[in-house]
């Protein structure tokens, strides 16, 4: 459960495109303000007016990939969504099935053996749920799997693949559409099966503009797997990387009273991974399957950064461990109110932390 059950997020306020067709750029996107339960309306564009010189955007450098590819499944379409490369060389996918405005679940998407012809020849073969085969009965239906492929995934992608898109969205954009400014390619072919998107709205001019105020940029790596979560369902272990330039840099902000602001939650979620209980942000590689939750809490992160979520999205667990449930239900009702615009074309959300003397209630300062 999260703190915005009851919230509903009608059809008509999924963005649709990017915002630099519906507008005059990247950037041109809205900006939701909370600092607890104050709560105010901003143009993304304001951002370096809302940071002070000595705080540090951590940014994920995770490049995305164009991780759909068509398959068949006996006579039957499929879409392939590459998820995650394990270190065994499997892959974990997500089979769905086109309907003509990007894709549904395709529930027959097991049992072990299922084999989905690709293109140019080459085929996947389930193995197992994500799980482990202890749960294959019980989950027959899951939704991502380990597979074997029988070619080279990031050459089929890059000859054959487009980016993940859902049927909320207008039509297929090019992959730079899903690039962020702080994508760096990976010299493996590695990356990220849904893009960062948190990062999106940032352009050069923006990130010259912060750097002229004194802000730091701390880049770390977090290749994001399918994003496209049931309810509740908690994220997937993923690949990350804290640099020691990094670590150096949010841990000197931390003892200097800078604030170390995350953009997005795999910022987040790679961060976190690499502060001890100490709060000290150590340099770190390798795989993890953390799950910020209230309960957990933050050790390096002061505010974040990101997206508006579904009310369910196991992501909101994460927001309120950085900003306290109150800030959420008063932020959220606000967004809907003003009509902001979800998903990863949308506007986003800056999370900053609660002044001193602080609102007992919802207050907004509207335009």
């Amino acid at each position: 459960m999260t703190a915005l059950d009851r919230l509903t997020v009608p059809p008509e306020l999924s963005a649709r495109v990017p915002a630099e067709q519906r507008g005059a750029g990247r950037d041109d996107v809205r900006m939701l303000v909370s600092r607890g339960r104050e709560v105010s309306h901003r143009a993304f564009r304001e951002l370096p007016g809302l940071l002070r010189a000595g705080d540090v955007l951590v940014v994920n450098t995770s490049a995305t990939l164009p991780a759909a590819v068509n398959g068949r499944v006996g006579g039957t379409r499929a879409v392939v969504h590459f998820s995650t490369r394990g270190e065994d060389g499997r892959w974990a996918v997500e089979l769905r099935q086109p309907d003509g405005t990007g894709a549904t679940v395709l529930r027959r998407g097991g049992p072990t053996g299922t084999v989905v012809q690709l293109p140019g020849g080459s085929r996947l073969v389930l193995q197992e749920p994500l799980g482990g085969a202890a749960a294959g009965a019980r989950l027959s239906g899951a939704r991502l799997w380990w597979a074997r492929v029988s070619t080279e995934v990031p050459g089929l992608l890059r000859r054959y693949g487009r980016p993940i898109r859902y049927g909320y969205t207008e039509r297929d954009q090019p992959l730079s559409a899903y690039q962020t400014v702080f994508a760096v390619e990976a010299s493996d072919g590695s990356g990220s099966a849904e893009m960062p998107s948190a990062a999106r709205p940032f352009t050069p001019r923006m990130v010259a503009a912060l750097v002229r105020r004194g802000v730091q940029f701390a880049p770390l790596t977090l290749h994001t797997g399918v994003a496209s979560a049931e309810a509740y369902e908690p994220p997937y272990p993923e690949r990350f990387e804290v640099p020691r330039t990094t670590a150096w840099l949010v841990n000197a902000a931390r003892a200097t009273s800078g604030r170390v602001i995350a953009v997005g939650t795999t910022a987040v979620r790679a961060l976190e991974s690499s502060a001890g209980a100490d709060g000290v942000v150590r340099p770190a590689a390798g795989w993890t399957d953390l799950v910020v939750t209230p309960r957990r809490g933050v050790r390096a992160v002061d505010g974040l950064l990101t997206g508006l979520h579904e009310p369910e999205a196991s992501h909101l667990l994460m927001l309120e461990a950085v900003a306290g449930r109150a800030a959420l239900q008063c932020a959220y009702p606000e967004a809907l109110r003003h009509r902001y615009l979800w998903h990863e074309f949308g506007d986003v959300h800056l999370l900053l932390p609660e002044p001193e003397s602080h609102a007992m209630n919802c207050r907004s300062n509207d335009w």
